[in-house]
């Protein structure tokens, strides 16, 4: 969902089939971008990051991850440059697979289940009603991490 927002917002459209991604190319400010959603199971996700990287020629330092994170309140987000996967299987695999751990993350908070949920069930589960009112402006927030990343490369 954050990288549909920030699709949106910058009129780039996610419509291109091919490495094991759905993805497309853009521009956010000054920086030419592609943003890519994996098509892969989520604990795969390094199949398609390390597929796009090849394509494009690109470093891994150059890539920006945006992922849900359970270890995170609900409305938090927070960039982290470096490090390891922290539990989460999708940035575990992309560091797997490119064998590098320097990319910068957006980790966007939604909690742990309350109950005893299966924590799968729960990162697959639609927000609550309750939950959805602030889910636009986390989204948003999300968006300008990335462009605050995008920014500091200039």
């Amino acid at each position: 969902m954050a990288l549909d927002t920030l699709a949106d917002a910058h009129g780039i459209r996610l419509s291109k089939h091919d490495q094991s991604s759905l993805f497309g190319q853009g521009k956010i400010g000054d920086e030419t971008v592609i943003l890519a959603k994996p098509m892969t199971y989520m604990n795969e996700s390094g199949l398609a990051a390390i597929a796009l990287l090849r394509k494009y020629h690109l470093q891994v330092d150059r890539m920006i991850v945006l992922h849900d994170e359970i270890d995170l309140p609900l409305g938090t987000v927070k960039l982290k440059r470096k490090g390891g996967d922290a539990g989460q299987k999708g940035v575990r695999s992309i560091i797997q697979r490119t064998g590098e751990d320097e990319f910068a993350r957006i980790r966007i908070g939604i909690g742990r289940p309350l109950d005893k949920q299966d924590i799968a069930d729960y990162v697959l589960s639609s927000f609550e009603i309750d939950e959805r009112g602030a889910l636009g402006e986390i989204l948003e927030l999300a968006s300008e991490k990335v462009k605050e990343i995008l920014n500091e490369a200039h």
